[in-house]
């Protein structure tokens, strides 16, 4: 036989441990609701964003940018395991001075090297070129496992494995080419999820939440009916 005085504990437990999950189920849904209000200003600004031709300031976050200058070859890199429509390939990178003296790094698209570890080589137009795409403003990288730089190879996209022999960019970020001369596949494509895929996750969250909400009140009723009828069998 159950003692009654066993029920509270259990009911107690039992309540405690469902209003953690409604708690949590309605505050991830808070924040998914917000993320989407992120994701829509975020959007608004790069449908905003200005069309810019050979610019001295830094550019907005997705601008549209139009660069003409000359290619540093010697010094381009190349941004390892790029997949592109199921082939695998590296980014081309490569430095460019422009008409003013300002030093940017244009990612010039994909090219395709398969399994092969050997140095991947392009060819690089001489001379004065011009060349579009659209800029990102560098920001705070994904974990990295082992070094960034292996020979010609980058693991993350950084301005940093060219200070040294280049010194600083004019700008903190890269043009991402789309056309013009020396672009190859263009492969980039700004991440940015839309906001009805969270406002999906904030409705999921909070489904979760009135669906333990239930659950606790169904299994709280349940016991303590246990416990009034194992005080009548008792008595």
């Amino acid at each position: 036989m159950i003692k009654s005085s066993y029920i509270p504990v259990r009911l107690y437990a039992w309540c405690v441990f469902w209003s953690v999950l409604v708690v949590l189920g309605l505050f991830l849904g808070l924040w998914q609701w917000e993320r989407a209000d992120d994701k829509r200003e975020l959007l608004a600004i790069r449908e905003s964003a200005p069309t810019l031709v050979e610019p001295t300031q830094t550019p907005e976050e997705g601008s549209e940018v139009h660069l003409r200058g000359i290619y540093l070859d010697q010094h381009t890199l190349y941004l390892d395991n790029r997949i592109v429509e199921g082939r695998l390939g590296v980014a081309v990178l490569t430095p460019l001075r422009d008409t003013e003296g300002q030093l940017w790094l244009v990612q010039r698209g994909f090219i395709e090297t398969g399994a092969s570890r050997a140095p991947p080589s392009v060819s690089t137009p001489q001379g004065v070129v011009e060349v579009s795409g659209e800029w990102q403003a560098a920001h705070a990288r994904g974990q990295l496992y082992g070094i960034n730089q292996e020979g010609v190879r980058l693991q993350q996209l950084s301005l940093d494995p060219w200070t040294a022999s280049l010194g600083s960019f004019s700008h903190d970020g890269w043009l991402h080419a789309e056309s013009g001369s020396g672009v190859f596949i263009p492969w980039w494509e700004a991440n940015v999820m839309p906001p009805s895929r969270h406002l999906g996750y904030a409705f999921q969250w909070w489904g979760l939440a009135l669906a333990a909400s239930v659950i606790m009140l169904l299994g709280g009723y349940r016991l303590v009916k246990d416990g009034r009828e194992n005080d009548i069998g008792g008595f």
